[in-house]
């Protein structure tokens, strides 16, 4: 384990603005690629960075799970075919359409900022970015980092469900960790962006198994601590009763439905109290379990997550940019330019 001074180190690297990554499984991209301030530099719209900011603040006073929303869907973006905006895009065979993308949101609050975007400066900023500088502003107003996002992607093309293959909440570490090095990630990458599991809810779906048969066993996973395992059996039955809504429950019943950007998820974890299982995990893998203790720590835990989490979101917001021909920039964000209704 690298001594504990690297988090910090390099996150503040990257705040300083002289460095992507460049550790284990990082992605690294020439300086010409994504740039900061990409809409000033090249003088297509020099504020939009300040527009963004300013609708992100309106929509989060009204609703705090702006948050939450918009991070799964950079992640359900980014994670596939790259950060190209393919999410965002409209169709009976769309990303957004797959079994794996069920109860995306967002969507509306990223048509918003487009909107306004379009009418100062038309054509000018992709969807891909605006989905990274969103999440950006709204990940900092629930009280997390507010990092540096290099901008200039272009927007993709195209859309497939069948290339939607997110690893599920009963994937092994081993499975999601080969899931993020495939993608160039590492396991500090993992571990910290699981991280956002601070806020939000997951469906009883996800974790009937973990409570009632555990691999089959017929009991509970012995690794769920005993009163978070009453706690969640009462908000999820073992049978769901017919014509009946499936129960929610929070990720981390300290934010509740506060939506905080806290490090309290690593806490959890600690005393047994995942909610998935995907998230219990990271207590039995030996860096996993060193970086959770780490971002855990009373003192200085909360801050290690927020510089890694910078870090990583950069990161992960490199993968398979498009820059240049390679991709457009859309009018819409649902749909490319040449099949925009409104352009024909």
């Amino acid at each position: 384990m690298e001594d504990k001074m690297f988090l910090p180190l390099m996150a503040l690297a990257l705040v300083a603005g002289s460095l992507i990554g460049n550790v284990d499984g990082a992605i690294t991209l020439p300086r010409d690629t994504l740039t900061r301030l990409y809409y000033k530099k090249t003088n297509t719209c020099e504020n939009v960075e300040a527009f963004v900011k300013h609708q992100v603040k309106l929509f989060w006073d009204e609703d705090k799970t702006i948050t939450p929303k918009l991070l799964r869907l950079l992640y359900s973006d980014c994670m596939v075919t790259g950060c190209d905006g393919s999410v965002l895009l409209d169709g009976k065979d769309s990303e957004k359409t797959a079994a794996q993308n069920a109860g995306l949101g967002g969507f509306v609050f990223i048509d918003r900022v487009k909107e306004v975007v379009e009418q100062r400066c038309p054509g000018a900023v992709s969807c891909a970015d605006l989905l990274m500088l969103t999440t950006r502003d709204a990940v900092a107003l629930a009280g997390g980092p507010s990092y540096i996002v290099l901008t200039g992607r272009k927007d993709g093309f195209s859309s497939k469900a069948s290339s939607v293959d997110l690893p599920s909440p009963y994937v092994s570490m081993n499975e999601g960790l080969k899931y993020f090095k495939d993608r160039g990630l590492d396991v500090q990458d993992y571990t910290t962006l699981l991280g956002p599991h601070s806020m939000g809810k997951a469906r009883c779906r996800y974790i009937r198994s973990r409570l009632y048969n555990f691999q089959g066993t017929g009991k509970s996973d012995p690794t769920l601590e005993l009163s978070k395992l009453q706690e969640l059996r009462t908000q999820c039955p073992q049978k769901q009763k017919a014509g009946e809504h499936e129960g929610l429950v929070y990720l981390n019943k300290d934010s509740g439905d506060k939506f905080r950007f806290t490090n309290s998820y690593y806490k959890n974890i600690l005393s047994g109290k995942g909610v998935l299982s995907i998230d219990q995990e990271l207590y039995y893998g030996n860096v996993t379990q060193q970086l959770t203790q780490q971002f855990a720590d009373p003192v200085t835990g909360f801050q290690d997550f927020k510089l890694a989490f910078a870090l990583s979101m950069n990161r992960m917001g490199n993968y398979k940019v498009l820059t240049g021909k390679q991709g457009e920039i859309r009018r819409h964000c649902h749909y490319t330019n040449s099949n925009n209704p409104h352009l024909k």
